[in-house]
């Protein structure tokens, strides 16, 4: 059975409210659809010392790697408000080394309507793993 956007959709807002946002109260979900199939999930960890927090995303690819799963087939981020909540910078270039440019990335405010956008329009020329001698 395939994993539809729903269910990416639901992970993300479940893992969202145990988020770790006492500074910016503003609590971030990620749902990753890996390459063995499951559904990973992580949410943003704050901490009181500036920059050593976690963001959504990169709590997810690693507990998607901890899984045993390689590769990022479709992620979807939510966050509060309308605006879609899209990946910051350094989570585009970390979910780029786990996801081919054609990985879709739904970024979804939940008060709005959601985002759908591939990795290669989020980061567009981005380096990836390919350029890296093997």
């Amino acid at each position: 059975m395939a994993v539809t956007d729903a269910e990416l959709f639901a992970a993300a807002e479940a893992v969202r409210a145990k988020a770790y946002a006492p500074y910016s109260r503003f609590s971030v979900g990620a749902a990753i659809l890996a390459d063995d199939g499951k559904i990973y999930v992580g949410c943003n960890i704050e901490n009181a010392a500036y920059p050593v927090g976690n963001c959504a995303e990169p709590s997810a690819i690693a507990a998607m790697i901890a899984g045993g799963a390689k590769r990022i087939k479709r992620i979807y981020v939510t966050g509060p408000g309308s605006s879609p909540v899209t990946p910051c910078g350094g989570c585009r270039q970390r979910i780029r080394e786990f996801a081919d440019q054609d990985v879709v990335v739904i970024s979804h405010g939940i008060d709005g309507a959601p985002l759908v956008q591939t990795i290669a329009q989020l980061l567009p020329y981005s380096f990836g793993p390919e350029y890296l001698p093997k």
